[in-house]
């Protein structure tokens, strides 16, 4: 399936949203691991979720200095997260991007 700009940005958006959520992917670097975007692909990434409404916050851990934390979805707006979550796979397979593995526990 040939994807235009506008289908990918908006796919990669829900599937990098259902990562973060998930808990496969809470932070850039495991961002990168899972999808295998640059850098700079996954930050800009988290910063257009706002534009969809879905709320993505960056949690600090207490006592913990310098970025540490992760990322956590508060709020999904009018995207609905049993969707996301039901479709994702097909998210992943129309943007190339690998099996994403789940965190242990």
């Amino acid at each position: 399936m040939d994807l235009s700009k506008t289908r990918s940005s908006f796919y990669r958006r829900l599937y990098v949203a259902w990562l973060i959520d998930s808990g496969i992917a809470t932070s850039v670097p495991a961002l990168i691991a899972a999808t295998g975007m640059p850098r700079r692909t996954a930050q800009d990434t988290l910063a257009a979720l706002a534009e969809l409404d879905i709320d993505c916050a960056f949690v600090q851990e207490s006592g913990e200095r310098h970025n540490a934390g992760h990322y956590a979805i508060r709020d999904w707006g009018a995207i609905d997260r049993a969707w996301v979550a039901a479709h994702h796979a097909r998210l992943r397979e129309a943007l190339g991007y690998p099996v994403a593995d789940r965190p242990r526990p």
